[in-house]
C-alpha cells in the first residue's frame, strides 16, 4: 500500500508538470489561429501517449482498447461507460479527435481551458437546464456537418465499478436530432484509477468498443439499448479482472456490488 501510494503520487506529479508544459505550448499556438487547432490536437495526442507510458512505468497500469473495427466510417456519436480520467486517456486517440462534450466549468482552468477550446471542444452548461440540451444539439450538428464524431459520457460524471446505472436521457435526445449511428463504449478502468483516487493499482485496464447502434430507433429504445449493451459488457470486464485477480484491495461495499451483480448474471442465464 504504502509503496503504490508513493508511485502514484510520483505519477501524479509527473502529470501535471506534463500537462502544464503541454497546456502551456497549445494555449501559445493559439496565438497562430490558421494552426491553433491542429497545434491543440497534436498537444492532445502526445499528451495522451506519453500519460499511457507514464502509467505503465510508474504505477503498472498497461492500457488496452479493442473493437476499434467497430467505429463507422463517417460522423457519428461515441458513448462512453465513464470511470475514471483514464477514458479520456486511452479512448482519445483512437477516435480520430472527436468533440468531447465537457461541462463549462473546464473553461475556468488556466491553459487546459483554453486549449480544449482550441481543440473543437463542445461545452455544457448543466446548470442552465433549459437551454443545456439545446445548446449541446446545436454545437454537436455543427460538428457532425463538418464530418466529425460527438464523443460523450452519458451518465455525465465517473462512476464506481458495478455501481447502479444513471444513464442520462440527453444522449438518446442527441441521437434523434443527428440522425447518425451511436457506438457505445465498455470499459473496467474504475478498477485501476478509480474517480478522486489518490492510490492507482496496477493491472490492465480495459475498453470495448462495441457495434453501433443504427439510426432510426425512438429515443428511448435506444436509450434502453445503449445502457443495457454498455453495462453488461462493462460488468463482464470487471468481474473478469476480478476472477484473474486484483492487486487493489476489496472493501465490503465493493464486495457487496461484486456478489450482487454475479447473482444477477446467474438469475438471467437461469
Amino acid at each position: 500500500m504504502i509503496i503504490q501510494a508513493i508511485r502514484s503520487g510520483l505519477f501524479y506529479l509527473a502529470f501535471g508538470l506534463l500537462t502544464l508544459v503541454l497546456a502551456t505550448i497549445a494555449t501559445l499556438g493559439t496565438l497562430i489561429p490558421p494552426f491553433s487547432k491542429r497545434i491543440a490536437r497534436f498537444c492532445a495526442i502526445t499528451w495522451t501517449k506519453i500519460v499511457k507510458l507514464l502509467l505503465w512505468l510508474i504505477v503498472g497500469i498497461r492500457s488496452e482498447v479493442t473493437g476499434q473495427e467497430n467505429i463507422p466510417d463517417g460522423p457519428c456519436i461515441i458513448a462512453s461507460k465513464h470511470q475514471s480520467d483514464w477514458d479520456t486517456v486511452a479512448l482519445y486517440p483512437e477516435l480520430d479527435h472527436p468533440a468531447f462534450a465537457a461541462k463549462v466549468e473546464l473553461l475556468k482552468i488556466p491553459l487546459v481551458g483554453t486549449t480544449m477550446r482550441a481543440m473543437g471542444i463542445i461545452f455544457v452548461n448543466r446548470k442552465n437546464r433549459g437551454g443545456a440540451l439545446a445548446s449541446l444539439i446545436e454545437q454537436s450538428q455543427k460538428a457532425i456537418a463538418q464530418g466529425g464524431r460527438i464523443f460523450i459520457f452519458p451518465e455525465g460524471t465517473r462512476k464506481l465499478p458495478l455501481a447502479p446505472q444513471d444513464y442520462r436521457f440527453g444522449v438518446a435526445k442527441l441521437y434523434e436530432a443527428l440522425e447518425v449511428p451511436v457506438v457505445p463504449i465498455a470499459l473496467n478502468s474504475g478498477l485501476f484509477w478509480g474517480r478522486n483516487s489518490l492510490i492507482l493499482w496496477p493491472g490492465t485496464a480495459r475498453a470495448r468498443i462495441l457495434p453501433p447502434i443504427a439510426p432510426g430507433l425512438s429515443a428511448r429504445e435506444m436509450h434502453k439499448q445503449l445502457a443495457d449493451v454498455i453495462d453488461k459488457e462493462s460488468t463482464r470486464l470487471t468481474l473478469e479482472a476480478v476472477e484473474t485477480g486484483l492487486a487493489r484491495p476489496i472493501d465490503p461495499e465493493f464486495r457487496q456490488r461484486i456478489d450482487s451483480a454475479k447473482k444477477a448474471i446467474s438469475t438471467q442465464s437461469s
